[in-house]
């Protein structure tokens, strides 16, 4: 090929990619603890496939929220729950029609010890043990939902002692898995991946026991007018973000 044909074939292939460069943008996202590890894949998978990158901050639902109505630039909130999302929707904080169900958490008890914990939960009732870590239930709806369950089982005055609580759920399981505490509940996202348990013994607590742990996703009103929160919010539903949530154990 002539040089000066090559060098017009450069200049038409660069400005040919100009566009894709230029559409590549940052979204902000604020992510419910328990959904950590899928999150760092999706978002991975996501940059890859799109160009745009995902910022991810994780913690707590209920610390979330106080954070963007006090102004916090996130662009995408990923629930532990739905109520969060739905109140901020309403108080016009987040972009109205933007809502959606992106997971079905489940709530297990989670010892790191292979046998500590029964397929039953009975080491609850036997009380053998010195601590039991759960995350706060007044900011992290999986908490919330530990809380229900040890006052279904009539537990909750006779472990109130016992009980260690952690800021959020990635806490909770963290004084489990460092032995602070013999055992705890905690997300099977925590513990599971790709079909099976990664360490330990656990519980999974029957859904009648607590109220459904739907984890909802809304775009935030900073996000409102930015095509990187939109183009994540529909790739949380896409088949490949799908695979990647069911492999940690999460419901649809």
């Amino acid at each position: 090929m002539p040089r000066r044909f090559r060098s017009a074939y450069a200049i038409v292939l660069l400005l040919s990619l100009c566009p894709v460069v230029g559409h590549a943008a940052q979204v902000s996202v604020a992510v419910a603890a328990n959904f950590t590890a899928p999150m760092q894949k999706i978002a991975a998978e996501f940059e890859r496939d799109t160009g745009h990158k995902a910022q991810l901050a994780f913690g707590a639902t209920g610390k979330f929220y106080a954070q963007i109505r006090n102004g916090a630039p996130f662009e995408l909130l990923l629930a532990a729950d739905e109520t969060t999302p739905a109140k901020l929707e309403e108080e016009g904080a987040a972009v109205a029609g933007s809502r959606f169900t992106y997971a079905i958490g489940r709530l297990v008890l989670w010892s790191a010890q292979v046998g500590v914990v029964d397929d039953k939960g009975e080491v609850l009732r036997r009380g053998t043990f010195a601590h039991l870590s759960i995350a706060n239930p007044k900011t992290a709806p999986y908490g919330a939902a530990a809380m229900e369950v040890l006052r279904k089982l009539g537990l909750a005055d006779p472990l109130a002692a016992k009980l260690v609580t952690g800021e959020n759920i990635a806490q909770a399981h963290q004084f489990v898995a460092s032995g602070n505490a013999e055992l705890g509940f905690v997300a099977l996202s925590q513990v599971w991946a790709d079909g099976r348990l990664t360490s330990g013994s656990i519980w999974q607590v029957p859904a009648d026991l607590h109220a459904p742990l739907r984890q909802d996703a809304i775009i935030l009103a900073a996000g409102r007018d930015k095509p990187a929160a939109r183009a994540l919010a529909d790739y949380l539903r896409g088949p490949k973000a799908v695979a990647i949530i069911r492999s940690y154990g999460y419901g649809l």
